[in-house]
């Protein structure tokens, strides 16, 4: 046998046990995945009092807040574009800490989310902290990791107990206001929250950092890589790029053209003012808190949050047309 054909028959066989290995972790990935207890399915819930509610601190509002005074490492979390630590603060408090060009946008996100009463995630941005053993780094978001809450599986855009309900609705026109391009199932999660014997199933958007760029345009610097889908945390993008594309009957066109582009085929007019009406209850000062959080600069804070409001107007004012493209 030739040197070529040994060195052949090697690579084939490291392939065979590579793939085999695959298998053999996918399959106990699957076994270990935890059974969804019983509870109560929750995406949305009417926000009361939300010309009052504080974007600044967000859902976890002062009393969440991490304990800053001794942040130290647990492991690091693995998955996504960003990188992640699990970390403990001084309070003993678990969190994700994400670092990274995500970090801005997912704060900002998570509070226009949570204003309108969709449950979320609790974050906060902190401008610049020191991870024992790690370093120290700029705009790192916190994400809370209470002890109440056990965080499960993803579940489904199409396949959900709020399939065809207008709160469902409202959230993928939620997100491509946001320009979230990355609408991918396994960026979801439930929730189960325990609240005195009883299960809340909270269906989250886990990872909202792809936001506030644009969604298309961008080619990946790899030639075997497929493109990119959008930008992230690019507030210049962000500004420039098209939301509403037009009116089909009755039927609401977005410039839309992320992952699972064809969630945003089915949005009403009657869709878009419902989660428009919620969005345009929110002030100029609410907006602004929102990227303020984010720790962004006073002209990106702005320029983004006149970008948003734009963006609610043109909701608020689409009307049907009896014409068809």
């Amino acid at each position: 046998m030739s040197q070529s054909s040994r060195i052949r028959k090697l690579f084939a066989v490291a392939v065979v046990f590579i793939l085999s290995g695959s298998t053999i972790a996918y399959s106990q990935d699957k076994k270990e995945k935890k059974q969804l207890p019983r509870g109560t399915p929750i995406l949305w819930r009417e926000p009361a009092n939300i010309e009052s509610r504080n974007l600044l601190l967000g859902p976890g509002g002062e009393k969440m807040k991490p304990d800053l005074s001794r942040i130290t490492f647990v492991k690091e979390e693995t998955g996504g574009y960003s990188k992640k630590y699990r970390v403990k603060d001084g309070k003993g408090r678990v969190w994700v800490a994400k670092i990274g060009k995500e970090a801005q946008s997912e704060t900002a996100a998570v509070r226009l989310v949570w204003a309108v009463g969709y449950v979320s995630e609790i974050n906060y941005l902190v401008p610049r902290v020191t991870i024992e053993g790690k370093g120290t780094f700029e705009n790192v978001r916190f994400e809370a990791r209470p002890e109440n809450v056990d965080r499960f599986d993803e579940w489904k855009w199409t396949e959900n107990p709020f399939a065809g309900k207008r709160e469902l609705q409202g959230l993928k026109i939620l997100m491509a206001l946001m320009e979230n391009w990355d609408l991918k199932d396994d960026n979801n999660r439930i929730l189960v929250v325990r609240n005195g014997g009883r299960n809340e199933l909270q269906y989250i958007v886990s990872d909202l950092g792809t936001t506030f760029g644009k969604t298309g345009g961008q080619k990946s610097p790899i030639a075997f890589v497929k493109s990119i889908k959008g930008s992230r945390n690019e507030p210049n993008d962000y500004v420039k790029d098209k939301f509403v594309d037009g009116v089909e009957g009755n039927r609401l066109l977005l410039d839309y053209s992320g992952k699972n582009s064809d969630l945003m085929r089915d949005i009403t007019i009657a869709d878009a003012k419902w989660i428009g009406g919620w969005l345009s209850r929110l002030d100029d000062r609410q907006l602004q808190d929102a990227f303020r959080a984010a720790n962004y600069s006073p002209d990106e804070v702005r320029m983004l949050a006149g970008a948003v409001r734009k963006r609610i107007q043109e909701l608020m004012s689409l009307q049907p047309t009896s014409a068809t493209r």
